[in-house]
């Protein structure tokens, strides 16, 4: 385990990009060959428009990574943090590290985007994704990507990880990202096992249904205990699932860049069953 975080704690940049290509890679070989749903879509444009998300978020935490390490580095110098309050061995520490970071720098900010009307603004870009596949992992406004590395800049602070635990944690939420995001088709008693704790394909899938209460639910990043703790977990027929959003279901508008980063600044739009107030 010392090895590992030693590893993690000095990861070069072209390591972590081999992780993210190859695991995005990967997944787009898995839904050829055996997909859940089978889109009618262009899927290279599909892949072109995500992926132009995912290097805003890519420049976005590459800036951001010197908040990280200082918050590291504030813990490692003066104590601070929940894990340095005891002592464990180093691989609780990690588990409780890395829970710490999806609790906080994951589950929390994702449930505040849902539930702060300008901020759903931002997170909306996300959910207006109707071919949802493992490019739609990543496809977040950039504003929403600022959030996402406050909280996890918080997260580090909070929870007292070290920089190792973090880019580990990092690598694993990037691959959860690919997964539970990916359009492949699941074991179902595997499913049904797996999302006690972590979050599983066909979990996250229902939180990409078009509508309320669906939208509001199954929050999880890596772990699902967050969302049954919270009582946020809901179940549905995979079969029956529609993506998208219901206030933005015009494919002319969620299928262009321009129209898409502007969304955030339009007025609010109440879909079905509104838990905002106009």
């Amino acid at each position: 385990m010392d090895t590992l975080i030693n590893y993690f704690n000095s990861i070069p940049t072209a390591h972590r990009s081999i992780f993210l290509i190859g695991g995005l890679a990967f997944f787009l070989i898995l839904e050829s060959g055996i997909p859940l749903f089978r889109f009618k879509y262009k899927k290279g444009k599909h892949l072109l428009l995500n992926l132009f998300f995912t290097l805003t978020t890519l420049v976005i935490n590459l800036i951001g990574a010197a908040l990280i390490l200082k918050a590291a580095d504030y813990n490692a110098e003066n104590n601070t943090g929940l894990l340095n309050l005891f002592e464990a061995p180093i691989w609780v520490n990690v588990l409780i590290g890395i829970m710490l970071l999806d609790l906080i720098g994951a589950w929390l900010i994702h449930w505040i985007e849902h539930n702060v009307k300008w901020m759903w603004g931002f997170h909306v870009i996300h959910h207006t994704d109707q071919q949802v596949d493992v490019t739609t992992g990543l496809r977040h406004h950039p504003g929403e990507s600022v959030f996402r590395l406050t909280f996890t800049a918080l997260a580090v602070f909070v929870s007292g990880a070290s920089f190792g635990v973090v880019m580990l944690y990092q690598t694993l939420s990037g691959f959860f990202a690919h997964l539970t995001h990916a359009n492949i088709k699941a074991i179902p008693k595997l499913e049904k096992i797996l999302s006690i704790v972590f979050v599983t394909p066909h979990f996250h899938k229902i939180h990409h249904h078009y509508t309320l209460p669906y939208t509001d639910k199954n929050y999880g990043n890596i772990f699902s205990i967050w969302d049954h703790i919270f009582k946020t977990a809901s179940s549905y027929k995979i079969n029956d699932l529609t993506y998208g959003v219901d206030t933005h279901m015009n494919q002319k508008e969620t299928t262009n860049i321009r129209t898409m980063m502007m969304i955030p600044f339009q007025k609010y739009r109440s879909p079905i069953g509104s838990k905002f107030s106009d």
